[in-house]
């Protein structure tokens, strides 16, 4: 290595010694050879020097805003409303780039004064602060910082030069030539926009952004003079206490009374304040579409209807109290477009989970199910809509034991008409209209349908699949009832402005579609079960439906008007039971609320009647059910119902159910543990024999105490013939 190799190293890596260095060999010249030396050293030393101190290259302003990432991402309603944030780069806390005509004239004053007060007429250096920091240092005072803004943005924007206030001679240097250099290459208003977007200002908050709405909750164009004097203190320091910012806003004031930056800083620097421009109507949504910083999102969402569901879900909530039910979800569409009008996830309040999602989140189904199940039956020209179905107890056989289904209040109507049987929620006749159109017919409707959590096939789901022990979630719920509003047509959601609608999907026929809304829009067919007047009733058409869930963990309300489908979830997003609570007091004043006030802004109406459909005058005979106008698929048409009379049905054992288990229990009088033998249809003349033994007439409805084992039960017609038997074990 050359001795000009090794100054240069030295210059680079530690430059006092590289001046002492040649220094020293000044010293050892010759006096003839003294004043040429000199001079080559000083050239030598001078061209050292500057490559020493070259700074590094800078981008140019255009680059530093494309290349400006904020830490956040934001959600924007079809309006172009801010509607939620979501914080997404942890790294630091910025916001996006703030222009300088969008900060306050007081704070860009303000800055300035404190930072660089003649930044406007120097080339990059100001050399009469320079000169002032090196006479201070002279005198023994408190050296006061020379770096201007330039030179500060020089060094937020190259992590080769030294941080803004370094105080070795070479990384000064280097700064001032970096500083001039960004003065020719940007302007004066460039290189004070970016100080005020790259300076931190406290913790992680980086910019004029972040640290106005941290700090204050303002924008800033809202700053006040005050608000920039606290900024501005807290620049030198931006860990300081509030009374040393205090103390540094009071000297920028230049006033006499500064008592009132006492209580500001402590207010500024004190808890978190919320982030008052955020309205944080979505968060749930937002959780789900901002996953990358920086990025706006504009949804489908309207903020008034999404305040709305808000306030309907928060006003239940507190009525209902934590100890019966902590969580909600609501979820409202346009009809007619698909689009997502309000998406709430959950509002808080006495929730133990309120990240999590319950309009995303799978929950039993309960007996919102039924109407795609009557649909389904009524298209094949299974039911009618005033077809008879019993509700009376039944017990199915089944691979897993003994299916006993009840109805949600442990009664039963006996002959009900399938409209009634859907309006009112009933059990029984849902189990019956299964049995009708096939479990896995059923459940490969309700996948057509948009129920993707029906993973499994329909044996795995049983009987119980037409009372909704399937999971759905609530975007589901609402999705497959408005495919009925538009007529049995089915097509996705859209959450935001770039989904791309997609054609629907014809899966329920328009008649089917039609004539179940009309009997979900039924305030009598409902009565027996709800009451005339109960949440579900509005004052303009409106079909719904409410379910409960097993263990009362779900409670739903689901319904739509001609424009819009609105569905409620409410329930324990942890899984434990509500208390006291049903489908009419949960779910359904929440669902009541919204679509009055949704559909106050114009007028709702019935459902446009599609081709097919014919209308006749119906009677019941038995009085099973008041005369009314009922609707039938063309060529389906009746005007007398009556339920089939028991000697139209086939003789039958309906307790016990074959393969039934009965245990004997010894803390009971053996007496009284007799098993009551049920027989329906024309039985008239039949008897029934238990293991070879006659026990009478099957009318008598004998009670049978059986021993401990395996027991054959037949029904016998009058020529001896077995007409019906069933096996049972007592244990």
């Amino acid at each position: 290595m050359t001795a000009y190799q090794r100054l240069r190293a030295l210059l680079t890596d530690q430059p006092d010694r590289a001046m002492t260095a040649m220094i020293g060999w000044a010293k050892q010249l010759g006096p003839a050879q003294y004043g040429i030396g000199g001079l080559i050293l000083l050239v030598l030393a001078g061209a050292l020097l500057d490559y020493a101190t070259q700074p590094p290259p800078l981008p140019s302003y255009g680059h530093v805003r494309r290349q400006w990432q904020p830490s956040e991402a934001w959600l924007y309603d079809r309006n172009g409303v801010l509607i939620d944030s979501a914080r997404v780069n942890f790294a630091a806390r910025r916001l996006a780039w703030t222009p300088i005509d969008k900060v306050s004239p007081a704070t860009r004053e303000t800055m300035l004064n404190a930072e660089d007060k003649r930044f406007y007429s120097h080339g990059g250096v100001d050399f009469l602060a320079l000169g002032s920091a090196m006479r201070d240092r002279l005198q023994g005072k408190r050296g006061r910082g020379a770096s201007t803004v330039s030179m500060q943005v020089a060094g937020f924007l190259s992590s080769e030069l030294a941080a803004p206030g370094a105080r070795g001679w070479r990384e000064k240097l280097r700064q001032m030539r970096a500083a001039w250099g960004l003065e020719r290459a940007w302007s004066k208003n460039q290189i004070f926009e970016a100080y005020l977007n790259l300076a931190g200002f406290r913790g992680e908050a980086q910019g004029i952004g972040a640290a106005a709405l941290g700090l204050f909750g303002k924008t800033p164009d809202a700053l006040s003079r005050d608000d920039a004097l606290l900024l501005a203190a807290l620049l030198p320091d931006p860990q300081a206490r509030p009374d040393q910012v205090s103390h540094r806003a009071c000297a920028l004031a230049k006033q006499q009374d500064c008592t009132r930056f006492a209580g500001a800083a402590f207010s500024m620097l004190g808890p978190a304040r919320s982030l008052a421009l955020d309205p944080g109507l979505a968060p749930h949504l937002a959780g789900r579409l901002l996953t990358k910083p920086g990025i706006n999102i504009t949804t489908t969402i309207d903020a008034q209807t999404q305040r709305i569901a808000i306030a309907a879900l928060v006003r239940q909530l507190r009525g209902l109290g934590g100890a019966r039910a902590r969580d909600g979800a609501v979820v409202v569409v346009d009809n007619a477009s698909g689009d997502v009008l309000a998406y709430v996830g959950g509002v808080g309040g006495e929730s133990t989970a309120a990240a999590v999602d319950g309009a995303a989140s799978y929950r039993q189904a309960g007996s919102t199910l039924k109407p795609f199940l009557y649909a389904q039956a009524i298209e094949r020209g299974y039911l009618t809509a005033a077809s008879i179905l019993d509700d009376s107890p039944v017990q199915l056989d089944t691979a897993s034991g003994l299916y006993v289904p009840q109805n949600y209040d442990r009664d039963f109507k006996g002959l009900v008409s399938a409209r009634s049987a859907l309006a009112g929620s009933l059990n029984v006749p849902a189990v019956r209209t299964l049995l009708l159109v096939g479990v896995e017919p059923f459940r490969d409707r309700l996948w057509d349908t948009g129920y993707r959590g029906l993973t499994e096939d329909g044996q795995y789901y049983g009987f119980s699949l037409a009372l909704g022990s399937a999971e759905v979630t609530l975007l589901e719920q609402v999705a497959a009832f408005r495919s009925l509003a538009q007529g049995g047509r089915w097509s996705p959601l859209r959450l935001t402005a770039a989904d791309n609608p997609e054609r629907p999907r014809a899966i329920t026929t328009p008649a089917a579609a039609w004539i179940v809304s009309d009997m979900l829009a039924d305030p009598n067919a409902r009565a027996g079960t709800f009451g005339l007047d109960s949440a579900l009733r509005l004052p303009f058409w409106a079909a719904v439906k409410t379910g409960t869930s097993k263990g009362l963990r779900d409670n739903w309300c689901i319904g739509y008007s001609d424009r819009f489908t609105v569905g409620v979830w409410v329930g324990n997003l942890e899984g434990d039971p509500m208390r006291a609570v049903s489908g009419t007091s949960g779910a359904a004043p929440v669902w009541r609320d919204i679509m009055l006030a949704i559909n106050a802004r114009g007028s709702a109406r019935p459902l446009a009647q599609p081709r097919g459909i014919e209308a006749r005058q119906v009677r019941f005979g038995g009085a099973i059910e008041q005369p009314r106008r009922e609707y039938f698929l063309t060529g389906t048409a009746q005007t007398q119902i009556a339920g089939a009379p028991d000697t139209a049905r086939r003789p039958r054992i309906t307790n016990p159910v074959s393969g039934s288990v009965y245990a004997l229990d010894p803390d009971i009088p053996i007496d009284r543990q007799r098993l009551a033998i049920g027989v329906s249809g024309a039985a008239a003349g039949h008897r029934i024999e238990l293991d070879a033994r006659d026990l009478g007439a099957a009318d008598a409805k004998p009670l049978v105490l059986a021993a401990p084992g395996r027991h054959r039960l037949r029904l016998i017609d009058l020529g001896g013939k077995v007409v019906d038997q069933v096996i049972f074990t007592v244990r």
